[in-house]
């Protein structure tokens, strides 16, 4: 059984790879905190424009919970060192999603800690790709606004929405 922190610590160090390869300039914090009296992120990343502070989380498949404190320490260290916060959470076999501390689509629980479904994740993150500017996402009301949008997208699109194909089917037609 592989402990939950050594598990943590492989993904972080797996995110960091994964952000150098992409040409940042990347950082895994030591501890993550314990090396000091302050909460520090788990990784600091930059590609000379934007400068990140990443809470990293990851999970086999159920919510993945952050404290109001680890949420507001984050946000602190960001704005003290200059960089925008985000949320990275990453769920097997599932790629890294990102999200603003502030955003809408995450919730925040009853006791003010931070939830995130895996589905969540999948809707309304920003993927890898789109995190290091490889590529950027396109939603349906992009489309909509579209003067002459492929037929062919559109249709797929719809039958995503009325759950009659999946997503990766969908990918997979409109590849």
């Amino acid at each position: 059984m592989v402990r939950s922190n050594s598990k943590g610590d492989r993904r972080e160090r797996e995110l960091v790879t994964a952000l150098d390869e992409a040409g940042f300039a990347v950082m895994r914090a030591p501890a993550s905190g314990s090396a000091t009296e302050r909460e520090l992120p788990d990784v600091l990343a930059g590609d000379s424009e934007t400068f990140y502070a990443i809470e990293a989380k990851s999970s086999a498949g159920d919510p993945i919970y952050l404290t109001g404190e680890e949420v507001e320490a984050l946000v602190y260290f960001a704005r003290n060192f200059g960089a925008k916060p985000r949320i990275a959470v990453r769920f097997d076999r599932e790629d890294w999603y990102f999200f603003h501390p502030g955003d809408d689509t995450l919730h925040i629980t009853d006791g003010g800690n931070y939830r995130v479904k895996k589905e969540t994740a999948l809707a309304d993150g920003t993927d890898f790709a789109e995190f290091v500017g490889d590529s950027k996402k396109v939603t349906f009301d992009d489309l909509a606004a579209d003067d002459e949008p492929d037929h062919d997208v559109r249709e797929v699109l719809q039958a995503v929405l009325a759950e009659d194909l999946s997503i990766d089917d969908a990918v997979a037609m409109l590849e």
